[in-house]
């Protein structure tokens, strides 16, 4: 007898459901075994969700900032409680170990504390004196309804970046997860509610590319924040602009670590360790490129990393002593397979091959071992493009200025890291690399909550970061005060002068 699956609905405000009459199948990567499914929503499941968020929001607008920032403060204390249940649920959708689980919660728990120091972040400015009698101030509102589309890779981290600054300033904010790991992102919006949040102030919609449309043409909502791959961030910024919507779409990314020759290499093989290969390399901050400058670099690097990556364990993902587990999907792990033949086919040196993976009892799983190329070229596709997978490939580079070209000239312009001793490298490396967050002996240069996460090229579309500053400058709009109170001595004589023409 066939058994029941888990069916995962949508989260509205007043508690109600929306029977689906499309489903899409969510995996177990461990075992290969379809464990749920997704109802596939509608436009008029959006205009449901969007109807319960415009009655909630101008209440929650006019709540003063400090009992805003007391929901984020519980909130954040459940997340915290509950980090072991919500960490086996990411992990068990996704495939990641539970360590990287409870890294993608933290780093979202961290916008999370960055909000609940809204009531400082708000304050506005203000200018007195700016004319006879004239004072100028500035204050930050809220844009009402906004939305966020989130990939599959983090579905913890990313929805958190967003809802937790969106919210924290006074919007309503509509969340569609991924439809391959969808059951984090409602957890989330539950714990929100049990923190005290209004109805109608955080829901969740579940669907692929129908609602992702019908996000970007709602004329009720304002402004719509995406992480995905870059073809997908290009049209959802293009088809959101063209809706009036404030747009940031971030999109995919080539990561590059450059090897200075005085590098300390041990060091770097071990970053590499986790950097590559770490979350199978499902994440846009991944180190899928190594540039060693000057073949002596590059083949002591060599030497180091092939034992390093044969010492490996690859697991499932609730395997402690594992690494890293199973990729998302049967698909992605053919994509993934399919670029490291292609990698063959264009001439790469097939150091280590991690296709044909298998895992005894998980031989279903969607498994793919570490792969390392060397002897890979600028012109090659493979290196062109994102792979998105646990595969390293070294580039070599003659001298300095030919390791700083290749992040500089690659389409994607996300992450960057140098590994060196050098401090006047590094220093030279960070001002003139065209790439919008730069690690120096980091190798995963994503910055801390209240600096903001941004890259540039086509790995993002639009003028602003994720959190921080930027986020807040993001989900508000700027409304500017100019004010005068007469105190009556002119009798009403004089004519107003423009402060600046005074």
């Amino acid at each position: 007898m066939a058994t029941q699956l888990r069916d995962i609905a949508h989260f509205f405000a007043d508690g109600s459901s929306s029977p689906a009459t499309r489903f899409s199948d969510v995996f177990d990567p461990n075992s290969g075994a379809v464990q749920a499914r997704v109802g596939l929503g509608t436009a008029a499941d959006l205009d449901k969700a969007v109807a319960l968020a415009q009655a909630a929001q101008p209440a929650w607008a006019a709540t003063n900032p400090q009992r805003r920032a007391r929901v984020m403060f519980k909130f954040k204390e459940l997340i915290e409680k509950n980090m072991d249940s919500l960490a086996h649920l990411l992990s068990s959708e996704h495939g990641k170990v539970i360590a990287d689980a409870k890294g993608d919660i933290q780093r979202g728990l961290e916008v999370i504390e960055f909000a609940c120091g809204i009531p400082h972040v708000l304050k506005g400015e203000f200018t007195i004196g700016a004319g006879p009698g004239i004072d100028v101030y500035s204050m930050r509102q809220p844009l009402g309804i906004v939305a966020g589309i989130t990939p599959f890779n983090f579905p913890a981290m990313i929805p958190m970046w967003m809802f937790g600054v969106a919210i924290a300033v006074g919007n309503a904010f509509i969340l569609k997860p991924s439809e391959r790991d969808p059951s984090v992102p409602v957890r989330l919006a539950e714990l929100m509610k049990e923190a005290g949040l209004p109805d109608g102030i955080l829901q969740v919609v579940q669907g692929d590319k129908v609602m992702v449309d019908a996000i970007l043409d709602h004329e009720a909502i304002s402004a719509v924040s995406f992480v995905g791959s870059s073809d997908i961030a290009h049209y959802v910024y293009q088809r959101g602009v063209a809706a009036g919507k404030r747009v940031q779409a971030m999109g995919g990314a080539k990561n590059h670590g450059i090897v200075m020759p005085d590098a300390d290499l041990d060091q770097v093989v071990n970053d590499l360790a986790g950097a590559a290969f770490g979350s199978a390399g499902e994440r846009c901050m991944a180190l899928p490129v190594v540039v060693p400058v000057g073949n002596d670099t590059a083949d002591r690097l060599r030497a180091k990393l092939i034992p390093a990556i044969e010492a490996l364990r690859v697991g499932v993902s609730t395997d402690a002593e594992a690494h890293y587990g199973p990729v998302v999907t049967a698909a992605h792990k053919a994509k993934i397979e399919s670029y490291i033949q292609m990698g063959v086919d264009e001439g790469a040196e097939l150091v280590v091959d991690g296709r044909g993976f298998t895992l005894q009892g998980h031989e279903k799983g969607f498994f793919v071992g570490p792969t390392l190329f060397d002897q890979v070229k600028p012109s090659m596709q493979s290196y062109q493009e994102e792979i998105f997978g646990p595969v390293l490939q070294i580039v070599r580079a003659a001298n300095f200025e030919e390791a700083l070209a290749l992040p500089s000239q690659h389409q994607y312009g996300n992450g960057v890291a140098i590994f060196t001793r050098n401090g006047h490298a590094a220093r030279e490396f960070a001002a003139r690399v065209n790439v919008g967050m730069v690690g120096i002996n980091v190798p995963i240069p994503v910055p801390v909550a209240y600096h903001t996460f941004g890259g540039w090229k086509r790995s993002a579309f639009g003028d602003t970061n994720q959190h921080g500053m930027e986020g807040i400058k993001f989900f508000t709009k700027v409304k500017t005060v100019t004010q005068r109170w007469p105190d009556g001595g002119d009798n009403g004589d004089s004519a107003f002068v423009i402060p600046t023409m005074g």
